[in-house]
Formats: C-alpha cells, structure tokens, sequence
C-alpha cells in the first residue's frame, strides 16, 4: 500500500508586473517551491510585463507536504535576479477545490518574515510537580539559506511569562545540533504560551528571522510531557501597513490535487480483469459496450485524464492495440460523415492523443527535433499575409534599399518552403523507425475506416494523419517547449515561423491543400510545396501502414528492454572515497541512466568506463549550496561491490536538469529495498559533516529523504496499480450516471437496435454488475486502511 499525493499545476500567463529593467520591461520566469524547495523554474520570457508561458507539470509529492509557492523572478544578467511577486497556495485550500482551481490569482509582496522552511526537535516537560518548566533543543533540519555563503549561523530563542532564554549560535549550518536545555518556573495561573523562535545570527546587519514554534502549556499539563519534531511556522504578527496589494500584477494558474492510496495488486485484478475481457469480448450486437458507458458519462473536463489512465493500464496488461480497435470501431458505429472523422474530442480521439504521446515521444524527437532547432538557430523572418509583413533595410552600409512588399513574401515562401520541405523528407523516411506498437494501431485504423467507408478511400489517409499530424506533429512545432523538443520558449519572431510550419503541416495533413486556404489565400503561394507535401505524406501513410510486424506492437513495448531513461554531461566533484568515478582522471562525464544501471563514460558513444547498479543505489537526494558554491549539485549514494556505502556529487547545468535527474534516479530504483531513510545534505570535509558538524562520516543523517517527490512524464515507466486507483476514484463516482445511461442507450434501442422496451425494473447486463461489485469490494478495502500518521506533530497554537 502506497499513499501519494500528485500535484497537476499548468503556469499560463501573467499579466501587468511592474517594470524591473531600465528599458521598461521585464524577464519573467516562475520558480515553484514545494515547502520553500525548488522543484520546477520555467523559461524565461523576455521584454514583457504579460508574459505567457503555458507550461504544465505534473509533480508526485510527500503526503504530508504543507504549501507550493509560484515566485515570478526577474531575470538578470549582471546582479542577483529580483523577485517581482509571489503566490502561495496551501494544502488547506486545494482541499477546498477538490476538482482543481483555474483563474487569475494576485501576487502578494515577498515578506521574510513569512519565508521559514524546516523543523526543529524539541522535548518539553513538567518538572517538580508541574512547578517547573522544561523545553529541551535538540536539533533542526532544513533552515531557510539566509547568508551568502549558502548556509545560516542558526541560534534559538526560548520566551516564556516575559523571560527569554537564548542557545549557542552553530555557525554555517541549516542542520544545527544544540542539546540544550531551558528552564522556567510556572506562575500560578501557568502562562498559556512558550514560544520558541529560530533567527538567524549576523554580526553586522540585523539578524534573520527563521520560524518559530508556540506550544500550548495548558495542553501540555494533560500530558506532562511531549517530544517531536515540529515545523517551524512564519510570524504572522508582525502585519507591514506598507505592503503593496494589487500593484504587483497578477498570474493565471491551473492547480489540482490528487491524494490517492494505492492499494496493493491484488486488490485491483477484479477490476483490471473485467475491463480486460470487455476489451477482448469486442461490440456484442444488440448490446451497449461498457467503453461506450464510459465515454457517454465522462465529462470534458476529465476525459484527457481517464484516456490516460486507461491507455497506460492496457499498455501494462499488452492490450492496448485490442484496446484502441475497440475505441475506432465503437466511434465509427456512430453516424458520422467522412469529412468530420475523429475531430471530435471523444474517449477514442483523446485515448489515441495520449496512446501517441506515452509511446512516442522519441520519435517525436528524431522527425522533429532537427528542423526545429535549424528555425530556432537561424532566427530568419517569414511571413506570408500582406497585413503583416514588415518593411526592412537590405544592402551593406551606404547602399541601403528598402525591401518590396513582395521581395519580403518571397523571401518568406522560400524559407517556409525549405523547412516544410526538410520537415516532410525527415517524416517520408521515418516509417521504418516509428515504433512497431504505433504503426499497428495506424494500421488497424486505416483498415477499420477502409471497412467503414470504402468508397472514400481518401478517408483512410485523412483519419491516420488526423492523429499524427494535426494532434501530434502540428502542436508539437507550436510550441516545442511543451514537449521538451527546446529548453525555452520561442521568441515572437521565431513563434510567428513555427506557427506557419505548424499551419502548412495540418494542410498537408488535411490531403486537400486547396480546401485549407478558403480563410487564409495568402498562403497561395505555397500551393505547390503543399500539394507535393501531401503526395509524400499519403505515400510514408502506405509504408506506415503496408507492413506487418514480426512482433506485435503491444509485445515489443511491453518486453524487458534496457531502453535509455535519461542521459547527458555531468560534472564529478571530487571527495574523499572510492569507487571507479572518484578514481577517474575526467571531471566532466557523459552519464547514460538505464532500466539496469547508471554507466558512465568520457564522452557520448565512447566505451564505458565504469557503472552503478540501480540494486545498489540507495538514495539520489540534493547537496547544500555551500558544499560546492552551486546549487544545482546532487549526490547518488550507493553500495560497491565490497558493501561499502559510498556517495558521488554530480553537478547540473540547471536547476531544472537537476530536477529531472533526481526524479528519473529515484523512479528507477523506487522499489530498493534498502532505500536510506536520511542523508546528508552536505559533505564530509576534513573531520567532519559540512550540514550537521558530526564526526562520524558513517553516522546517521541529519535530513529526510525525499524518494517520493518526482516529476510525472509521458515516459515514466508504466504503474498498473497506480492506473488502476485512478480509474477506480473516477469510476466510483458514476455509478448511478452509468446506470442511468444504460437504460437511456437500451430505450433508445442501443447503437443500432429498435425500442426494447426496458426500464429500471429490468436486471443490468452481467458486465455493469460486476463493475459496480468491484468497484465495491475496491471502496471497502478503503473504509479498512489505518488513518495516515503525519510525519510531523500538529502544532498546539
């Protein structure tokens, strides 16, 4: 049993930030902070105060984690980048929002006050009959970073009936130890509250607020003692009357969350078995499909959702090409004209979408990547509508002419020309390389239309680049960004360029080029570049679909493969210990992350110097910035061959690519069995812990691991069960929606059939009864779980 809470955010736009740059602009990008640590930074988006990013994440988080914190930071290049604004949302609100919150949210002033982070560990107790009071500091873990050197000198500071008490400072730790005790005699009434706050020490300048914790006395003499570990809290009371409200701008958001327990496998069999034989039974005629139920009482909102859900739990049972023929032959049942095939966005058009971008992203990435990256370096202009054409200078200096109109378009037209052209040679040579499940689910599509309209040929052609041109290629040349083909958002003139690409791709989808400029004739022009576009494209459709494979798709995918999870350059910091990369002479690496084991060499494709066993991996966690001077450094803990625990430090590029390799490393090895329970956060200097300052350097950590924080993709690897719970939680709601749909579709007389003259007295078809069993046994195993324990103990404020 696993209990998990996912994160869906979607960052849009921004609007009316206030100017940072002495040109009147600004360069936004968003940090988001789960509990003040950085999780995601988007791309910059530059010389605008609306700025607009689109970027969506999904992020697995701790159960028990409290806030996420968007900041809207202005990037420069010269100093240390502003902070414009921030919005904070808490756990306690999304609860409030149980199907998500959408809309424009106002960014609030950045107050350190409020900016805490971590936990401290503290024993209070009644002494001498309750005439006396002790709070015991013990330790604290996770301090908010307050100096340069990326670190703090944490002190604490115990108040109670107006005394104050104050421990030794430790000096460059977000880890102090303390073991120190303070005592206070109780007044008779005992003052309610002792506070205890955390600051942090400077010599010069004021010292730093870092959080406090208030504990109720009165709560305390019911138990006379209490010990744990408390999150420390912002100071509230101090309210500035000279905060900005509203004059900071304003960011839109999408943000949902998930909390879900997956139950162990066995749990679920019922469930996944049945929806397992309803796709291999295929349509029963005079019957209505329990697929069909499903996708008549599914909502718009949540469709893109259970798509997923139900493409990735038929990919894990080899079902999913059974799976996607079902949908097209229960879509072309319906009336529908040739014309408007799967332009709808039903369960099969939105299952075939997600089918698409779960199985083939890496293919996306080889057609696609080097013309996207050729518009991004060569920054050329292109324009084709008269409206919209600048006039510009052209010559070398003292021969200056302006451009025509016309000379501009041409210009345009032959570059345009020139990427579609390279574009459509790369998709025309692809077909051998399309993965094999791909090319079978094409191929059972192009059949099932074929049976469906055989005197429109045409059709057959159209329904397969619906999908792949006008779903997959043509949103993936909009905004590449989106679907990792570049690090940043493209700028308004490079935008412009891929937009005409992406228009040009869907009319050469359409296989009716003339059809596609009845709005826009100014695309005229290209009329012959389209037309022989589309010839190439019903001729790669052919191969695409002319060959069967040796291996079924579904097997091929679903095979122990030792596919490429993530890879790249990393560079080795060097420490005291062991192993082949502290032994290597190179300092900067090419890492290669499989579903076996994480190698290394001297540079891509060159012979392997040495590897780590994911079995032997115990922890991927973060380094403090003040080991190395960078925050963007990461430790992989693992056992050698002698069972000796050993660490290496790798450092990223960004904090985003540090993110990804976190989340890759720990979804690969999340099933170790001897996964590290704490770490260290920083690094074994001389004699001891840089972090904690103990001597030890086989002792125990001194910071929580994070294992269950990663990033979701497209490409994680699949999670039957997760699927399963995912499913179960939608399903659970529509019971009395699928009941009443049935008897809707049976009165109406199904798909095809005539009036049966049913009604609600009448038994339900066994596949609906043993659904709502299911679902039933699935809500009981529920109600018998033990309540969470939280990791941290409430607060008595």
């Amino acid at each position: 049993m696993a209990r998990r809470s996912v994160l869906s955010i979607r960052i849009v736009e921004g609007r009316n930030l206030p100017a940072k740059d002495i040109t009147g602009s600004s360069d936004p990008y968003c940090i988001v902070k789960i509990d003040n640590e950085a999780i995601i930074r988007t791309a910059t988006v530059w010389k605008t105060l609306s700025p607009f990013w689109g970027e969506e994440y999904e992020v697995q988080l701790h159960p028990t984690f409290h806030s996420i914190s968007i900041y809207i930071m202005d990037e420069d290049a010269l100093s240390r980048d502003d902070v414009i604004g921030k919005v904070c949302i808490t756990r306690t609100m999304l609860a409030e929002h149980p199907k998500g919150y959408s809309g424009w949210v106002s960014l609030s002033e950045v107050d350190p006050n409020e900016e805490v982070q971590g936990e401290i560990h503290l024993r209070v107790e009644l002494l001498e009959g309750g005439q006396r009071l002790r709070c015991t500091v013990l330790e604290a873990r996770d301090l908010a970073k307050k100096d340069r050197n990326g670190a703090s000198d944490p002190f604490v500071r115990v108040s109670y009936n107006g005394k104050t008490q104050e421990s030794t400072v430790v000096k460059k730790s977000c880890y102090p130890r303390w073991n120190e005790a303070f005592e206070f005699e109780l007044p008779d009434p005992p003052a309610e509250k002792l506070c205890v706050e955390v600051w942090d020490w400077d010599l010069v300048s004021k010292n730093d607020f870092l959080g406090k914790v208030v504990v109720s006395v009165q709560g305390l003499q019911a138990a006379e003692h209490q010990e744990g570990w408390f999150r420390l809290q912002p100071d509230t009371a101090k309210h500035r009357e000279n905060r900005r409200q509203g004059s900071l701008g304003s960011l839109q958001l999408q943000v949902r969350l998930r909390d879900e327990t997956v139950l162990p496998s066995r749990c679920y069999q019922p469930l996944v078995q049945l929806l397992c034989q309803e796709v291999k039974a295929r349509h029963q005629a005079g019957g209505v499909h329990l697929v069909t139920l499903l996708d008549e009482t599914t909502t718009a909102e949540c469709r893109q959702d259970v798509a997923v859900n139900l493409v990735k739990l038929f990919l894990g049972q080899g079902l999913v090409k059974e799976f996607l023929d079902l949908l097209f032959e229960l879509e072309l049942a319906k009336p529908c004209e040739p014309n408007t095939l799967f332009r709808s966005n039903s369960l099969a058009t939105k299952s075939m979408e997600s089918f698409l971008k779960v199985t083939g992203m890496q293919y996306l990435h080889a057609v696609l990547g080097p013309t996207i990256s050729r518009v991004f370096e060569e920054k050329k202009y292109v324009e084709l509508d008269p409206r919209k054409v600048e006039i510009k200078d052209v010559g070398c200096s003292g021969l200056h002419r302006v451009q025509t109109e016309s000379e501009v378009m041409e210009q345009g037209r032959q570059l345009l020309q020139s990427y579609l052209g390279e574009l459509l040679d790369a998709i025309s040579k692809s077909a051998p390389t399309c993965p094999p499940v791909i090319r079978a689910a094409f191929r059972q599509l192009f059949q099932r239309v074929g049976e469906r309209f055989p005197q429109h040929q045409h059709t057959q052609f159209v329904a397969v680049t619906s999908f792949l041109c006008l779903r997959f290629f043509s949103p993936a040349i909009m905004t590449p960004k989106l679907f990792h083909l570049r690090e940043t958002h493209a700028d308004a003139r490079t935008s412009r360029t891929l937009l005409l690409l992406a228009k040009a791709v869907q009319m050469v989808g359409n296989m009716e080029p003339a059809a596609g400029r009845a709005k826009e004739e100014w695309l005229a022009p290209l009329q012959p570049a389209l037309q022989h576009g589309a010839s190439q494209m019903r001729a790669f459709i052919t191969r695409l679909v002319g060959t069967e494979e040796e291996e079924g798709g579904e097997r091929w995918l679903c095979a122990p493969r030792t596919a490429v999870v993530k890879e790249g350059l990393l560079f080795v910091h060097k420490t005291r210990g062991k192993g082949p990369l502290l032994a290597s002479a190179s300092k900067k690496l090419h890492f290669c992350l499989t579903s076996e084991a994480l190698s290394f060499s001297k540079s891509p494709g060159a012979e392997r110097c040495g590897s780590i066993a994911l079995a032997n991996i115990r922890a991927a966690e973060k380094v403090e910035e003040k080991s190395f001077g960078s925050c963007h450094v990461m430790q992989v803990v693992y056992v050698d061959e002698a069972g000796q625990q050993e660490t290496v430090y790798l450092q990223c590029k960004c904090v985003n690519e540090l993110n990804q390799w976190l989340s890759a490393l720990r979804k690969v090895c999340g099933n170790n069995p001897q996964l590290l329970h704490a770490y260290h956060p920083g690094v074994f200097r001389g004699d001891k812990w840089s972090c904690c300052h103990q001597k030890d350097r086989m002792g125990p950590g001194c910071g929580q691991t994070r294992h269950s924080i990663t990033l979701q993709d497209w490409s994680d690897p699949l999670q039957p069960d997760v699927e399963a719970q995912r499913l179960f939680q939608h399903l659970h709601g529509l019971q009395q929606p699928l009941r009443e749909k049935y008897w809707e579709l049976m009165e109406a007389g199904g798909p095809q059939n005539g009036p049966r003259g049913c009604g609600e007295g009448s038994p339900l078809p066994l596949a609906l009864r043993r659904l709502f069993e299911a679902l039933q046994d699935l809500e009981r195993c529920h109600h018998q779980l033990p309540p969470a324990t939280p990791a941290l103990l409430e607060l008595q404020t």
